[in-house]
């Protein structure tokens, strides 16, 4: 396999011989996490020693910014690194212009501008209202309470809660609506209290005083968002004996939840001393799940579904419309091409009729990725039951920069190609 000699290949061919998987795979450190704490220890006043910190695009993006001294800073596709450095560079009083890829300025950041506008920064937009790239001109502090809605990105509250112990007089945030991936902000607090940050969340409002961090050393876990692609893999292969390296039953991830999904999708899963052993069970005929805490869950989970003839109802899914493509519709287009039988209802709930009499069937065309990570790497299990061609296997470096090369560590065959089957 010489894929790491052909990053830009415009795409592969995958395919499994056997279908049956025996390996060990050490799986990626958590960028959720990583993003974090690289903040927090920005607005630490003294060196903290990070370890273990993530290899994804995202995450090498983040240092390099949180390093340079240019007023231009460039987030690429990274969503995560925009928002968070929006609230970080408004904080810290940085003066810089804040822009990213053509797709990173059509995804919305105007209810996070707001907020800190609120709270006092002097951001404006270079471009379109409500989208990168902006401009941040300064910081002059207004007042300590905000509202803001809490269902449409967890990262804008993340954002504002990591910065909040700097600002003077603290902050608390009222959170209105339903409260999307709850469990991303608990992290975040979470995290906060790794370096010494105090906060309260009763009911809908969370309250940070303003206080000073404390300098910490911290290991970043392994990614559970990486892992669910080897559940699809133990759930779709003959056979399976897979453990993955690094994962912790004190996670602070709430892809964790990726055990009870799975236990009912067709994977057993036990905890070792070095990470989580996946072995194959029997599953369930229907499924059902609101994905409201887990959204990067979602497209993993359909992919099984579709792959094993299981009936689902997939629930809380608005926020992947503004994801790193509009991740619903792209789902249902790719499974159209396996013969996968799909509808959504209104832009949050989408059912997949998988149906054992009529199975998933072998696609002649292309899987197309959208320039998104988790589309790539959702579909790839797909292999094991018939070959793929899959677009631009490159997009995977934002979150898991060695998933070819663990695929065919695992038996996969994983071949460069220049001229893939198209649609």
């Amino acid at each position: 396999m010489e894929l790491s000699a052909n990053r830009n290949a415009f795409a592969i061919a995958l395919q499994h011989p056997t279908g049956i998987i025996q390996s060990v795979v050490p799986l990626p450190s958590s960028k959720s996490e990583s993003n974090r704490a690289l903040i927090i220890a920005a607005l630490c006043q003294e060196y903290c020693r990070l370890e273990n910190l993530s290899e994804a695009r995202d995450t090498q993006t983040m240092q390099r910014l949180l390093a340079s001294s240019d007023e231009v800073l460039d987030v690429l596709d990274a969503g995560t690194t925009m928002r968070f450095l929006t609230a970080f560079c408004a904080a810290t009083r940085r003066k810089s212009i804040l822009t990213g890829t053509a797709r990173m300025q059509e995804r919305p950041i105007g209810i996070l501008v707001d907020a800190l506008r609120q709270i006092g920064a002097d951001i404006s937009y270079e471009k379109n209202e409500g989208f990168p790239p902006i401009r941040i001109n300064g910081f002059s502090p207004r007042q300590n309470h905000i509202t803001i809605r809490g269902d449409v990105s967890s990262q804008y509250i993340s954002a504002l809660l990591m910065v909040a112990p700097v600002i003077p007089g603290g902050l608390t945030l009222q959170l209105t609506g339903k409260i999307g991936s709850r469990p991303y902000i608990e992290m975040t607090l979470q995290l906060m209290q790794r370096f010494g940050a105090q906060a309260t969340w009763e009911g809908d409002s969370i309250h940070v005083p303003e206080q000073s961090y404390h300098a910490a050393a911290y290991t970043v876990e392994s990614d559970w968002s990486a892992s669910s692609y080897w559940f699809s893999i133990a759930a779709l292969a003959h056979k399976a004996d897979i453990r993955l390296l690094g994962l912790k039953t004190d996670s602070l991830q709430g892809d964790r939840v990726i055990i009870d999904i799975m236990e009912q999708l067709g994977v057993k899963s036990d905890f070792t001393d070095d990470g989580l052993q996946l072995t194959k069970t029997s599953h369930v005929e229907s499924f059902e799940w609101d994905f409201s805490d887990c959204p990067d869950l979602a497209q993993t989970i359909a992919v099984i579904g579709a792959a094993k003839g299981i009936r689902m109802k997939l629930s809380g899914l608005e926020s992947l419309r503004i994801k790193e493509t509009d991740r619903l519709t792209a789902l249902q287009t790719e499974l159209a091409r396996f013969g996968i039988a799909t509808h959504e209802v209104d832009g949050h709930t989408l059912y997949v009729h998988g149906n054992e009499v009529t199975p998933l069937r072998a696609s002649e065309e292309m899987v197309r990725t959208y320039k998104d990570h988790r589309m790539a790497m959702a579909f790839a299990p797909l292999a094991l039951l018939h070959p793929l061609q899959i677009e631009r296997p490159e997009v995977v470096e934002k979150s898991y920069p060695r998933f070819w090369e663990h695929l065919a560590a695992a038996g996969f065959t994983v071949h460069p190609i220049e001229n893939p089957t198209t649609a």
